[in-house]
């Protein structure tokens, strides 16, 4: 068990458990930020119907040269989903997912898409014995509603897919894994996930959720930052602060502070798609993504009194209100 919460890329749950929903999140970035692919493999078990899948949203230039979201959803029998752990492999129909890369085939009534992409060495975040994954101690717990991991905050890619009967070449692109487990997605968030910025180390990912915990709940969150070597980490589990303000439905400011460092999130979303995520019942609550969405980051470190800006545009944002 504690080989499963220290590495949240392994398969955590079981096909018998239900309500339940595991998926993994595959965000790949090409060299000049054209054209983003992200692949989104995972299962949804329930009583009244169980199935494996693998979302997509990808972001590609139309004619005019002009970035276009496109998303989808493949339906996979439960019984074309398998996995192992040594070597991690996830398998969905002929779509095969690994730590050292992606080979799919997907095709639905609007797009296409074939071929493998190849990884460089991962980039995971910082663990310990209270910390052993980015939930922190909440790790330890069985019954959280959604269990988050950080596979890797940054990673290079080599390969192409062919997309549409077009060639899209991710050749010195970059990568980012990540996933969520549990039985129902929070019922509002704000997820906010980077690795594009002008200095090339600086890697960025940011949560923060309504969570049911014993009988009542609360909003919780976690950031990861990343920058030329060092992680600089906020969370409730370290009695952090978070100040969210919500400037209007696609647009965020967050100020996060801990004992080493004050850090400033400004986050606009560009252009959305539609992707499925799960609730008790099954895969049934369409939320809205963006890829090419705005980020402002502002990094103060206390004691070196320095100051750290920065900016990407090919972000991934979620705003989900309560609701929607």
């Amino acid at each position: 068990m504690f080989d499963k919460i220290t590495n949240p890329i392994l398969f955590q749950g079981n096909l018998n458990k239900k309500p339940y929903f595991e998926g993994w999140y595959f965000k790949q970035v090409s060299a000049d930020e054209r054209q983003i692919v992200s692949l989104i493999p995972g299962i949804s078990l329930n009583k009244a119907e169980s199935h494996s899948f693998v979302q997509y949203i990808v972001v590609l230039l139309d004619e005019n040269q002009q970035k276009v979201t496109k998303t989808g959803y493949v339906n996979y029998p439960i019984e074309a989903f398998t996995y192992q752990d040594q070597p991690f492999q996830v398998k969905i129909g002929p779509n095969v997912f690994t730590e050292s890369g992606v080979a799919v085939q997907l095709k639905d009534e609007q797009i296409e898409i074939e071929g493998s992409l190849d990884f460089g060495p991962l980039y995971p975040i910082e663990k310990s014995i209270f910390s052993p994954n980015i939930m922190g101690a909440f790790a330890y717990l069985p019954k959280m509603e959604c269990s988050h991991g950080v596979i890797s905050m940054n990673h290079d890619v080599t390969g192409s897919l062919v997309i549409n009967d077009q060639q899209t070449n991710l050749t010195g692109g970059k990568g980012y894994i990540e996933k969520d487990w549990g039985s129902a997605f929070p019922r509002e968030y704000v997820w906010i996930q980077s690795n594009h910025f002008q200095n090339q180390s600086t890697s960025v990912f940011f949560s923060e959720a309504h969570i049911p915990f014993l009988g009542s709940s609360f909003e919780g969150f976690i950031c990861n930052l990343v920058t030329d070597g060092k992680e600089y980490r906020f969370a409730t589990y370290q009695r952090d602060t978070c100040n969210l303000e919500k400037i209007d439905a696609n647009t965020v400011k967050v100020k996060l502070e801990s004992k080493e460092a004050r850090l400033i999130l400004e986050a606009s979303i560009v252009q959305q798609g539609e992707l499925k995520a799960p609730t008790a019942k099954g895969m049934h609550k369409t939320i809205k993504e963006g890829l090419s969405g705005k980020l402002r980051i502002q990094l103060d470190v206390k004691e070196e009194k320095r100051t750290y800006t920065d900016t990407s545009l090919s972000a991934g944002i979620e705003i989900v209100e309560h609701g929607e």
